[in-house]
């Protein structure tokens, strides 16, 4: 699987899971060119990257790329919706408060991060069609795999909305959709127990959707449409 922090590495590799850890264009740590491959190109470099990561491990044999699994927060979770969206790589996939609409979040986020857009995407609304082409929301038809969804229900930086608009167009598709909502989250869960139930609740998903048995017990999830 492809995963949205190092913090959850242990967890998953603990559990016989092999994880690609993926710096793509745009992080720092390598330099300003590398850092300034996303700007303009948010949604396509990143992507490119996580997809290009996965086949080559499927290339060597290294991973089954029949279960692949993409899970990312925040912009890891646009990531993680553009790649399931426009890509057919990925089987599954994890969205922790993801942005599914780049025009919404012009909208809706705080002020602080309300301008970052124009430099990963464009001046808004100038280049509103790019806002629309890259916004996983207004393509959901496309989306055809099994996605579980986090939600912190005050999240003022990615609003519920985005979130919660996802679920609806897969329900309505009959994709099978997992959501957990937490009570009191914001952006990022800081609770301990809503930490370890979302990792469980991934790991859960997963186990049923692909059909393998978990060593010890997790607390079940409602997946729909399954």
């Amino acid at each position: 699987m492809l995963t949205k922090s190092r913090c959850s590495l242990q967890y998953w590799t603990s559990r016989g899971i092999a994880v690609l850890d993926v710096n793509y264009g745009g992080s720092t740590g390598y330099g300003r060119e590398y850092r300034q491959r996303l700007d303009g190109n948010w949604g396509i470099v990143d992507v490119d990257d996580c997809v290009f990561g996965a086949r080559y491990l499927v290339s060597r044999k290294d991973v089954d790329g029949a279960r692949l699994t993409i899970s990312g927060g925040s912009a890891g979770g646009y990531t993680t919706l553009c790649a399931l969206t426009f890509r057919d790589t990925f089987k599954a996939g994890a969205s922790y408060f993801g942005v599914s609409d780049l025009e919404a979040l012009v909208r809706d986020t705080h002020k602080f991060e309300s301008r970052y857009l124009d430099r990963l995407v464009g001046p808004y609304p100038q280049q509103r069609q790019i806002y629309q082409q890259r916004s996983p929301i207004n393509f959901s038809e496309r989306l055809a795999c099994p996605m579980i969804f986090f939600q912190g229900l005050e999240d003022r930086v990615v609003p519920p909305n985005q979130t919660e608009a996802m679920v609806t167009a897969l329900r309505t598709k009959g994709v099978p959709v997992a959501y957990v909502a937490f009570e009191g989250e914001e952006h990022g869960f800081r609770k301990a127990a809503n930490i370890k139930r979302s990792l469980s609740a991934e790991l859960y998903f997963y186990s049923r959707i692909f059909n393998f048995e978990i060593a010890q017990p997790v607390e079940p999830v409602v997946i729909e449409n399954f």
